[in-house]
């Protein structure tokens, strides 16, 4: 085969490491391009849904998770006007579907890490840190990146091919001219972790927990802890709308909307608190001439549900035996007008839908409304059918296989 330019992956995220490692395992070469001096340790996405570990089981990655994270079979929704839990579903039931019935609570930085561990010795799995995508030229048969090193110096990297993975505020994105459409919402969402056992003051309380409220809703999940930390329960709520961040993460407020889930006399032992907006957004087309765009480049939705991770990751993969095929000469570009058609159709008809559905059930304001809302949902848990139904498009398994039978 005659030389030709590696792939150029802007970002060094899950989704970039991911598609990295697809791309290592077809022998595909590629340079992954990272701003940070080092992989990013945030607490944000966890849940990894079935589909997503069976995909990442074929990586050599799942073994990994599941040794060092926590499987949650099991999740609840509860109402916190009542004080009921109202809906239990356990991917137990598709055990004959899936090969993971459970989701692998694993924190993306932590997947990150795990690649780096695994394949950072390998001189061909280039990852970059302290390179910045700033633009790029795209030509006939190839692309020129440019890059901003850490010291303030310029370079151009010349590429086949450039892929964005580098976040909602892509650079790759901006600089092809791709449209972002969608909305953000009025109010921030605060992130609040704590490593106090929540089980022990509520054994109803699972792994994976969503509270219903027409004022505060909420997203509890637990994840594991660092080796010399006890584990962490990460409470997901909206802020009041106009409220700041100084006024949301101060010491006291943080205590009392823990306090109002939880009440109790102790004060809680807080391990980190983010807050950040929030946007349902998709890109126009994920493809354009040499660039292609993968996860929260080109989309992102609100957390309600652990989606825009298990997305971004469906992107990845979907997208690395195409982009081999093109690379290898095998196939032509009209491979990434087919990743554009399956992946956007993934993106608008199930992700999106699902998590605006999602918030919309936690925060119904309507006394009626939500009292239907809340019994519907507590019907369909209570039908076999009708819950395996509901996990299926919950945990994006029928949006991998509605995305399979494009062409």
């Amino acid at each position: 085969m005659a030389e030709r330019d590696p792939i150029i992956i802007s970002g060094a995220g899950p989704v970039a490491m991911v598609l990295a490692v697809a791309l290592h395992r077809e022998g595909v070469p590629f340079i992954a391009l990272e701003q940070l001096d080092e992989p990013f340790v945030d607490q944000r996405a966890a849940s990894h849904h079935p589909p997503t570990v069976e995909m990442l089981d074929n990586l050599g990655l799942a073994e990994h998770m599941i040794a060092e994270g926590l499987k949650s079979p099991v999740y609840r929704f509860h109402d916190r006007v009542t004080h009921d839990v109202i809906a239990e579903f356990d991917l137990g039931l598709l055990a004959d579907e899936v090969k993971f019935p459970y989701v692998v609570q694993y924190e993306q930085y932590k997947l990150v890490r795990k690649v780096i561990e695994l394949f950072g010795d390998d001189p061909t799995f280039d990852v970059r840190f302290s390179h910045a995508v700033t633009g790029f030229e795209q030509f006939d048969d190839h692309v020129m990146v440019d890059v901003e090193r850490a010291d303030g110096s310029i370079e151009k990297i010349r590429g086949s091919y450039l892929v964005g993975c580098d976040g909602g505020r892509s650079v790759v994105r901006k600089a092809a001219d791709i449209a972002f459409e969608g909305f953000t919402y009025p109010e921030k969402f605060i992130k609040i972790g704590t490593y106090f056992d929540l089980t022990a003051h509520d054994d109803r309380i699972a792994i994976r927990n969503y509270f219903s409220h027409p004022e505060e809703w909420c997203n509890l999940f637990r994840v594991k802890g660092e080796p010399d930390k006890p584990d962490i329960w990460r409470f997901v709520v909206p802020m009041k709308v106009g409220e700041t961040e100084e006024e949301a993460k101060r010491e006291d407020a943080m205590q009392e909307r823990l306090k109002r889930f939880f009440p109790r006399d102790e004060d809680y032992e807080i391990a980190y608190a983010n807050v950040y907006m929030v946007s349902q957004c998709v890109a126009d087309t994920f493809n354009k001439g040499r660039v292609v765009l993968a996860g929260d480049s080109a989309h992102v939705n609100n957390p309600i549900g652990g989606m825009g991770l298990n997305g971004g990751i469906h992107d990845a993969i979907n997208l690395a035996p195409k982009l081999a095929a093109v690379w290898k000469g095998e196939s032509g570009m009209e491979l990434f007008d087919l990743y554009t058609r399956q992946r956007h159709k993934a993106s608008t008809d199930f992700t999106q839908a699902q998590t605006i559905a999602n918030k919309k059930q936690l925060e119904e304001r309507d006394p009626e409304q939500r009292k239907k809302r809340l019994a519907e949902m507590r019907a369909t848990s209570e039908d076999p059918e009708k819950a395996k139904a509901y996990m299926r498009r919950a945990q994006l398994i029928d949006s991998v296989k509605a995305a399979e039978t494009i062409t």
